[in-house]
């Protein structure tokens, strides 16, 4: 998702240095005017914001320790946008301060698709002087800006969106499992629910590619695991006991083992498959 981002604000006007590990998934942000930077050090060098899109709190960590933060210009402002968990951000948080750079936690709803089309969603949190500092920002790379409070509550609340998320692509992938498995073509559940109180656009789209066996990632089956234990160990930190969530976080991270590079719906599978070994057996 970095890349498109990068692009968007590229387009927008900003004078854009990029940065990805493998500098070739950075390239084609260069066609949109942004430079592609050597190394993390030179793309943060002298930038009055720094956007970090990566996929866990580690890669993070990592990324912006090699990009000595302190070199970047007085009174920047660390716009971190990944899906890092509670944890996560409070240990970016401290090398934000210790960096001297305001952090603003700001990760996005929304997958590829979205990112390209300037349509994420962004769950803003930090200190209210620099909101409008971040806004023309975000504006080029979303179409909308939810700002909850102080930094880390945009976190907080993408790990409660991820729960929902999960369960819904679980709900699905058990409910299609059940009507194959008892001889119901699962196209008539879709037709059944569809446009009515129980529907949902996401329903329709991932039941779909489940009934398909199309899994063309959009967002892909191991970073939803991962999203899925971020919100199991928020459940955990603060002694909620949810066995429905953490009974999904089992599921998508056995299916990840074998399709984790597939999209998220390929938790599917595994209902499948055991149904299938069932019948053949």
């Amino acid at each position: 998702m970095g890349l498109p981002m990068a692009r968007n604000l590229a387009r927008a006007g900003f004078e854009v240095r990029g940065w990805n590990r493998t500098r070739e998934k950075a390239e084609p942000a260069a066609d949109d005017g942004a430079r592609v930077a050597d190394t993390a050090a030179e793309a943060v060098d002298g930038a009055d914001a720094v956007v970090t899109m990566l996929p866990d709190a580690d890669a993070v960590a990592e990324t912006v320790a090699a990009a000595s933060l302190e070199r970047a210009g007085g009174g920047a402002v660390w716009i971190q946008m990944s899906t890092v968990g509670i944890e996560g951000t409070e240990r970016l948080a401290a090398m934000a301060e210790e960096a001297g750079l305001t952090l603003v936690d700001a990760p996005v709803l929304g997958t590829k698709q979205p990112a390209e089309n300037a349509e994420l969603v962004i769950l803003g949190s930090g200190p209210d002087e620099v909101r409008e500092r971040v806004e023309p920002i975000f504006d080029a790379l979303g179409k909308k800006t939810l700002w909850v409070g102080e930094a880390g509550s945009g976190s907080r609340l993408k790990v409660v969106t991820n729960a929902w998320i999960v369960a819904v692509v679980e709900g699905a992938a058990e409910t299609i499992a059940l009507a194959e498995g008892i001889g119901i073509d699962p196209t008539l559940f879709l037709e059944a629910v569809g446009g009515g109180a129980l529907d949902m656009p996401y329903l329709q789209m991932k039941g779909r590619m489940m009934i398909d066996r199309e899994f063309e990632p959009s967002f892909r089956l191991a970073l939803a695991a991962k999203d899925a234990r971020l919100a199991g160990e928020a459940a955990d930190r603060h002694d909620l006991d949810l066995p429905v969530l953490a009974a999904i976080t089992r599921r998508f991270e056995e299916a990840a083992k074998r399709h984790g590079d597939e999209d998220l719906a390929a938790t599917f599978l595994t209902s499948a498959e055991a149904g299938e070994r069932r019948e053949s057996g």
